[in-house]
């Protein structure tokens, strides 16, 4: 198991990295192509496949990194429950969305991000909604306490939350990916918000929403006991995400959707996570109830 550990660290890590080496090349370097040529031989090739892998080696590490805490936290099955549904749906919905613009509205993905599935969906996309999705319903289902008290609002206030959360995401991200000078995708028809059809709001949270609902029905006889402490990977891996969204809106110029983001996703998260009482906490407090029972049987006793 501890060898389990040093990998997904390692991998979570090299995500976050990957991240930051990535906004550097982005909009410092490609800007500044002097930059570049005044490189050592190395540093030349270097960068020149951090531009062309660098984007899908973040989004594998960052997969790889979520799965195995996930292993490690919820066991096997539970983690593939997430993993299958949310690739599978989230695949299913893109490429619906790149032949015929539902259910986020007609768009394109260019290249950097990796092969590309039917020539239209590179593979790290599904990746990068199960990763960011598993951390977000984690926070909303930990932190709403669904499976020490569960209910069917508990749940669906679970999925809807995880959900947001997840299109808050792509709230920063999907300006910046789309109208930079180094995109990703475009859209063919932009919409109202920042170049993207609210539409693309709809897909995410409805498509979020679906697979977030098939994995707790998967997980209705396995019910979660994490502590606020094991739910510090997963707020991690959120604002790093977030986090590189950000700084590339804000190079962009795209204010707003941040201030949106910040809102409904990074405020809702940490509330998330601060809502659920750590293992000391809950020792403290289990101690002093067994000492109120204690008094009060010595009490009957006289």
């Amino acid at each position: 198991m501890r060898q389990l550990v040093i990998v997904e660290r390692v991998c979570l890590i090299g995500h976050i990295v990957s991240m930051v080496f990535g906004l550097v090349g982005i909009l410092l370097v490609i800007p500044n192509a002097e930059v570049i040529l005044s490189l050592s031989e190395v540093g030349q090739t270097v960068m020149q496949w951090s531009m062309a892998g660098g984007g899908v080696a973040y989004m594998i590490l960052g997969a790889v990194g979520v799965f195995l805490y996930a292993y490690r936290n919820l066991g096997l099955g539970r983690a593939l429950c997430f993993l299958v549904p949310s690739v599978s749906i989230s695949l299913t919905s893109e490429l619906l969305g790149t032949s015929t613009g539902f259910p986020f509205g007609h768009y394109s993905y260019l290249s950097g991000l990796g092969y590309k599935i039917a020539g239209l969906v590179p593979f790290t996309i599904p990746l990068s909604w199960f990763y960011v999705g598993c951390v977000s319903y984690l926070l909303a289902r930990v932190g709403l306490e669904v499976d020490k008290k569960p209910s069917l609002l508990r749940h669906l206030g679970a999925i809807a939350l995880g959900a947001l959360l997840l299109t808050s995401w792509d709230f920063v991200l999907d300006p910046a990916m789309s109208q930079t000078s180094l995109p990703f995708w475009y859209w063919q028809q932009p919409g109202a918000f920042f170049g993207m059809p609210y539409q693309n709001f709809a897909g995410w949270m409805g498509t979020g929403s679906v697979f977030m609902t098939v994995a707790a029905l998967l997980w209705r006889n396995n019910p979660i006991k994490l502590e606020r402490s094991q739910l510090n990977i997963p707020l991690v891996v959120y604002l790093a995400n977030f986090g590189f969204a950000t700084v590339m809106s804000l190079a962009a110029g795209f204010s707003i959707p941040v201030l949106l983001g910040v809102l409904l996703g990074v405020a809702p998260a940490v509330a998330l996570w601060l809502r659920r009482p750590d293992a000391s906490t809950s020792v403290a407090v289990e101690a002093a109830k067994q000492e109120v029972s204690v008094g009060n049987v010595k009490v009957a006793l006289k």
